[in-house]
């Protein structure tokens, strides 16, 4: 296994894996998939100094990806990002989320990060459950804010404040 940042030559991979959530409706609020073409200004927002963009590789198939995403776009907010993370359907249950989100926490410092947060649907345990173990807490409950096949749906947020002690 091997975690790198992403070149454009992943974009495809990325958007298929993204793509793969989307019928579950457990970790993206898209309700049908999007095209490569509309994910490529978010692939070129990444910056490996500052908000990454890695991809996992497993036997030179790409596993797997995490997102870092400036929160909120102002610069007061400089410190904090976003993390998503997504997983093909294939390596579901293996341990590559957790590996991910590991590395994310022990960057973090490297990339001037100070604060991480997760946006987690309620009813995806399974995600919870992962940040939990690396000591996110629920910061933020937001009910009912999402509709998926007229369902609504709650957003936790989750947040890690990471340790000065981590450099």
């Amino acid at each position: 296994m091997i975690i790198r940042h992403a070149c454009e030559f992943d974009l495809p991979a990325i958007v298929a894996i993204y793509n793969a959530a989307i019928p579950s409706r457990m970790a993206s609020a898209d309700l049908a998939p999007v095209s490569v073409e509309s994910r490529l200004t978010w692939f070129k927002g990444r910056s490996p100094s500052q908000r990454p963009l890695w991809v996992m590789e497993v036997e030179g198939a790409i596993a797997g990806w995490l997102s870092f995403q400036s929160f909120y776009g102002r610069p007061a907010y400089n410190k904090t990002a976003e993390i998503s993370i997504y997983i093909a359907p294939a390596f579901h249950r293996c341990g590559l989320g957790r590996q991910l989100l590991a590395q994310a926490i022990s960057e973090s410092p490297s990339l001037g990060l100070k604060t991480l947060i997760g946006f987690i649907f309620a009813h995806n345990q399974p995600s919870l459950k992962l940040f939990e173990t690396f000591g996110f807490q629920p910061w933020g409950h937001l009910p009912n804010v999402a509709e998926l096949d007229d369902i609504e749906r709650d957003l936790v947020i989750m947040g890690l404040r990471i340790s000065d002690t981590a450099k």
